[in-house]
């Protein structure tokens, strides 16, 4: 199956830079032109989608809330 479409507006390529495994649930990084982009996924989708570092990848963020901090001079 292909995706032709998707209504994510917030969506980064990039590669895979690291994935840290955990029993349950593992972290991707990945490294995108604006830096990098985890996510904390399923172990078993790692494996479903055939994971690995230097994969290609887009990163979809979907966010229901923004938050800022101010950065102090």
């Amino acid at each position: 199956m292909a995706i032709s479409e998707i209504n994510v507006r917030n969506q980064f390529r990039g590669k895979i830079k690291e994935i840290i495994f955990g029993p349950v649930v593992s972290e991707v990084d990945v490294e995108t032109q604006h830096g990098i982009v985890t996510s904390v996924i399923t172990s078993r989708s790692i494996h479903d989608l055939d994971l690995k570092v230097g994969s290609e990848v887009i990163a979809l963020v979907k966010s229901t809330e923004v938050s800022i901090a101010k950065i102090s001079n």
